[in-house]
């Protein structure tokens, strides 16, 4: 096998394998900490050894053997008073092994320490893309726009606050289980939104390693909990969504919204796959299972996928689909998007009016200006339109949607 064989091993069970070897270690030394130092060593290692030994017939076995070995030596350094029965038990693990893919799988306790509601939302995000998606300090740091020091300090607090505050690693009771997923999920959607548009101005306006790294994690939280509506409905959401990256930005770096786009370049793997899990979703609310928020949106997704050319796409059940919705979860941003549906049934007036309801709540958020312009563009009222693109174009971050909104705002007479 040579070099590049190699390197393409590490990085595949970099993919793999990171978040069972940090979740592994996690549970035997309770300590998030010694896990991920012991998981890169053992990594770094890997990088070493393979070009010369080969790749182990099992590498996560070999990394977590390795990982293991990283730990017990580095507690033996720190702990050098501890008796030879702590030491012995270190070195003899007589737990009986977790049964793959069961509920109390050691990525989920993972996944829902790293997501746990007593840490801040942004801290979860880091948490999460660290210890569980393997990315680095850098990535991560690359990612929310912030320094390497300020990133690296906010994962280090966390991970003291979950040993100070003795956060249990373990799946939640059944009771609390549906909040707790719902956290986790909203994580996972956090991160695969800033990879699908980007927030900052000075990073690619579609980040695919985010969305690529989105989407892993919620297949994997798909494998653990295959019951879940949610969880499925948040993977369809993503899939349909992810279909259509590449006819998102133009040659010149601009924003394609979604009646621009050349349809022919979507995915249509990821289309077929979104599809079938909105269709079993929707089998189930035929069953008497009440569809949750990403379940919806997966639905109005899979219309908008459906149709071969933007005058094809069904406004009506897209609009039934968010009158729906809006039952669910009273956001002024879905809101928002509803009086997108209606403008194309009851025309741009009765939408506009529905908008400026809705300015008290979506004044500092961009897309509410330049829905708004693009509604005044179709009034013939060029001069609010623009004073609205105006407005918007100061609030986006996106390179690519800068562009869109200041040539839409500059077609104006």
């Amino acid at each position: 096998m040579n070099d590049v064989d190699v390197r393409e091993a590490v990085t595949w069970a970099h993919h793999e394998e990171w978040a069972r070897v940090v979740a592994a270690l996690t549970r035997r030394f309770g300590d998030l900490d010694i896990a991920e130092e012991a998981a890169a060593e053992a990594f770094a290692t890997a990088v070493e050894r393979w070009p010369a030994d080969g790749v182990p017939p099992n590498p996560g076995a070999w990394l977590t053997t390795t990982a293991t070995r990283k730990a017990i030596d580095r507690i033996r350094r720190e702990n050098k008073r501890d008796d030879k029965h702590k030491e012995a038990q270190m070195v003899y693990d007589d737990d009986p092994p977790e049964p793959v893919g069961a509920i109390d799988d050691d990525r989920l306790r993972l996944i829902f320490t790293c997501c746990h509601p007593a840490l801040a939302m942004q801290t979860r995000l880091a948490l999460t893309l660290r210890m569980v998606g393997g990315l680095t300090v850098p990535e991560i740091a690359r990612a929310y726009l912030v320094q390497e020091t300020a990133m690296e300090r906010r994962i280090t607090r966390a991970k003291a606050k979950i040993k100070a505050a003795r956060i249990p690693y373990r799946v939640p009771s059944v009771e609390d289980l549906p909040a707790r997923v719902s956290s986790v999920l909203a994580v996972l959607f956090l991160v695969f939104n800033e990879g699908y548009l980007a927030t900052g101005p000075d990073t690619d306006p579609v980040r695919h390693d985010l969305t690529a790294e989105g989407i892993r994690l919620t297949r994997l939280i798909r494998a653990l909990l295959p019951e879940d509506g949610e969880v499925a409905g948040l993977l369809a959401l993503m899939l349909l969504i992810e279909a259509r990256s590449t006819a998102r930005v133009s040659a010149s770096g601009e924003l394609v919204p979604l009646d621009e786009q050349d349809r022919g370049s979507w995915d249509a793997a990821l289309i077929a796959e979104g599809h079938r899990l909105v269709r079993e979703r929707l089998a189930a609310a035929a069953a008497g299972v009440a569809p949750g928020r990403y379940q919806i949106l997966a639905a109005i997704n899979a219309v908008h996928t459906s149709a071969r050319d933007i005058r094809d796409t069904d406004w009506s059940q897209v609009l039934a689909l968010y009158n729906q919705l809006v039952r669910l979860d009273h956001s002024p941003v879905i809101a928002l998007n509803r009086a997108i549906a209606v403008a194309e049934l009851d025309g741009p007036e009765v939408a506009l009016a529905a908008v400026d309801r809705l300015e008290d709540k979506l004044s500092g958020y961009h897309p509410y200006h330049a829905t708004r312009a693009d509604l005044l563009r179709r009034l013939g009222q060029s001069q609010q339109s623009r004073a609205a693109y105006d407005k918007a174009i100061q609030l986006a971050g996106n390179t690519a949607e800068t562009a869109y909104l200041t040539r839409r705002r500059d077609q104006l007479r």
